[in-house]
C-alpha cells in the first residue's frame, strides 16, 4: 500500500505544489488549508506522514502538533514554515515534531527527507534490513498484539497501537528479557539523526503500558531498568517489577538525546 501523506498549508500554489509532487512519486495524497480541517483530519483517518504549516487559519500546526502527540497520535510530523528562528525548532521538536523545513526549500530535498522519515517509521525500525522480519502477532502475558492491523488485544478491552509504537514491541521481543537501552531506541526507531530525547522513549513507553499492562502503575511485562531504559518479560516471572512505572521513569526524564 502506498504511503499516506496529509499536507497541511494554507498556500493554495505552494499546497498543490506538494500535492503534484508527492503524487507523482506514488504517494497517496491529502490536503487541508486550514488548522481545523487539519485537526479533523488526523484524528479521523491514518496517515503516515503530515507535512504540516506553522502558520495555519484557525488553528496553528504548534497547537496541532501538540493535541496530535497529547492524544497518542504518532504519525511522523514534518514541520513547514518561513520562520528560521532556532528557539521556533526547538519547540517543534520539544513538541514531537520528527523533521523541520524552513521556507523557501529545494522540493528536491523536501522529498528527500520524507521517504527518509518514511523509512524511519517502518515497524522493523531504521535497522530493518539487518534484522530479520518482525513475527506477525506477539503475546505478552494475556495481551495479543497484532502487528498486521496494529491492534492490541487484552481481557478487559482491545486498543490500536502506532507504527512508531509496533515498532518499540519489535524491537524489545526481540531482546525479550535483555535490556533495551534508551539510546537504542532512539537509533533504531526513530533513526540516529533523530532530535528527540530520552523523553521520548519514556513517553511512549508509558502509553504502551496503559494499552498493554493490567495495572500500568506497576507494570509486570514493559520494565524500567532505572538509568538505562527498558526490558519486555513474556510472562509474569514475579521478579520484573522495578518500582512502580511511574516513579521508575522520573530519572531519565531531563536525559537528553545524545549527540551524533
Amino acid at each position: 500500500m502506498n504511503a499516506r501523506i496529509l499536507v497541511v498549508e494554507d498556500d493554495r500554489t505552494l499546497r498543490e505544489t506538494l500535492a503534484d509532487a508527492l503524487a507523482q512519486e506514488s504517494y497517496d495524497v491529502t490536503t487541508a488549508a486550514d488548522g481545523h480541517t487539519a485537526t479533523e483530519l488526523v484524528f479521523a483517518r491514518h496517515f503516515d506522514l503530515v507535512l504540516l504549516d506553522v502558520m495555519l487559519p484557525a488553528r496553528g500546526g504548534f497547537e496541532i502538533l501538540r493535541d496530535m502527540r497529547a492524544n497518542s497520535v504518532d504519525t511522523a510530523v514534518l514541520m513547514l514554515t518561513v520562520r528560521g528562528d532556532e528557539s521556533d525548532k526547538v519547540l517543534g521538536f520539544d513538541l514531537g515534531a520528527d523533521d523541520y523545513v524552513t521556507k523557501p526549500f529545494s522540493l528536491r530535498e523536501l522529498l528527500a527527507r520524507v521517504r527518509a522519515l518514511l523509512r524511519r517509521g517502518r515497524p522493523s525500525g531504521a535497522s530493518g534490513d539487518e534484522s530479520p522480519p518482525p513475527p506477525d502477532q506477539i503475546t505478552i502475558g494475556d495481551t495479543v498484539v497484532d502487528l498486521t492491523t496494529y491492534r492490541v488485544t487484552t481481557r478487559q478491552a482491545e486498543h490500536t497501537i502506532s507504527p512508531r509504537e509496533a515498532a518499540i514491541l519489535v524491537l524489545l521481543h526481540r531482546e525479550s528479557g535483555r535490556v533495551v537501552s534508551r539510546d537504542r531506541f532512539l537509533d533504531e526507531v526513530w533513526g540516529r539523526d533523530s532530535w528527540v530525547s530520552h523523553r521520548t522513549v519514556d513517553t511512549h513507553m508509558l502509553n504502551l503500558r496503559q494499552k498493554i499492562e493490567p495495572d500500568p502503575r506497576r507494570p509486570a511485562h514493559l520494565m524500567t531498568v532505572r538509568g538505562i531504559g527498558y526490558r519486555l518479560v513474556l510472562d509474569d516471572d514475579g521478579n520484573g517489577s522495578e518500582g512502580p512505572g511511574r516513579a521508575a521513569e522520573s530519572e531519565s526524564e531531563a536525559s537528553p538525546r545524545r549527540q551524533p
